[in-house]
């Protein structure tokens, strides 16, 4: 999507809704900000940011000047790359095809680290309703606001001060932990970003999985959403049923090269639609 594509009207940045639906994109698994309300309009926070998006029929309204819009929040929807020209590259057999079909309009988020990092701890054997939950007392209880009764995702070094008993509001149970032993790693400068987009996704999945209670599936989800890691290939329970049911045995998303992230997410909706949403 170029450039010439964005436009601003009344103060307001528009985009054509050709491939940014922000239905599929605040309702695939990948963030847990984001809110649709009664009049449609989806609200988040993002990097510290409050912003609004609609859609209205063929194109996207983003509540922010495009001046703002082309320093903080292109990068953030991806807007450089080309999706249609990516789900023509992994349309090569015919349920890959289907679920690409479907899920035209997701894009991959380019999340901040740590907040990505947390989140996905806190979805281990979770659904989405109760992560979202969660996330949001933390930020309540130990985030900044930044605007009336909005707050900001709470820092590394501010839940690296924490034991796992202070988080029990959050009613997160046995994760507590974990997001405290991931808060100390990241504040401490022993887990960064900046360290693991270099690295190869293998290597930077067995680095993650030093961390106490990080898992392959967690890893692998916080390098494709928050560290630039576009052929991580994240599998939970819907990921294997699909695998299980479409793919030949072993299938780990190498066929798809540097697009394998985003194929797990067509795949990922498309099987959560056959089968049901959590």
């Amino acid at each position: 999507m170029s450039g010439l594509d964005i436009l601003e009207r009344g103060g307001r940045t528009v985009a054509p809704a050709v491939d940014f639906d922000p239905a599929l994109i605040f309702d695939c698994g990948q963030c847990f900000r984001w809110d649709i309300g009664t009049d449609g309009v989806w609200r988040g926070v993002a990097k510290g940011r409050t912003l609004e998006v609609v859609r209205r029929g063929d194109e996207v309204e983003i509540g922010c000047p495009r001046e703002e819009f082309e320093w903080y929040w292109r990068d953030y929807f991806d807007m450089g790359r080309d999706y249609a020209a990516l789900r023509a590259r992994i349309s090569t057999d015919p349920f890959t095809t289907a679920a690409a079909e479907y899920g035209a309009g997701i894009r991959v988020l380019n999340q901040e680290f740590w907040e990505t990092f947390c989140s996905f701890i806190i979805s281990q054997c979770n659904n989405i309703t109760r992560i979202k939950s969660i996330v949001s007392r933390l930020c309540a209880l130990f985030g900044e606001e930044i605007e009336p009764g909005v707050y900001s995702f709470p820092t590394a070094e501010r839940i690296a001060l924490l034991e796992p008993d202070d988080l029990a509001p959050l009613r997160s149970g046995y994760r507590a932990a974990y997001i405290v032993a991931a808060a100390r790693a990241v504040a401490e400068g022993r887990i960064s970003a900046e360290e693991l987009r270099p690295l190869s996704t293998r290597d930077a999945i067995k680095r993650l999985c030093s961390v106490e209670g990080v898992g392959v599936k967690v890893a692998s989800c916080t390098l494709l959403f928050g560290a630039g890691k576009p052929d991580a290939f994240p599998i939970d329970v819907w990921m294997k049923k699909a695998l299980a049911e479409h793919y030949p045995p072993g299938f780990d998303g190498s066929a798809f090269g540097g697009d394998a992230g985003v194929a797990q997410q067509y795949i990922f909706h498309y099987i959560r639609h056959l089968g049901g949403k959590v």
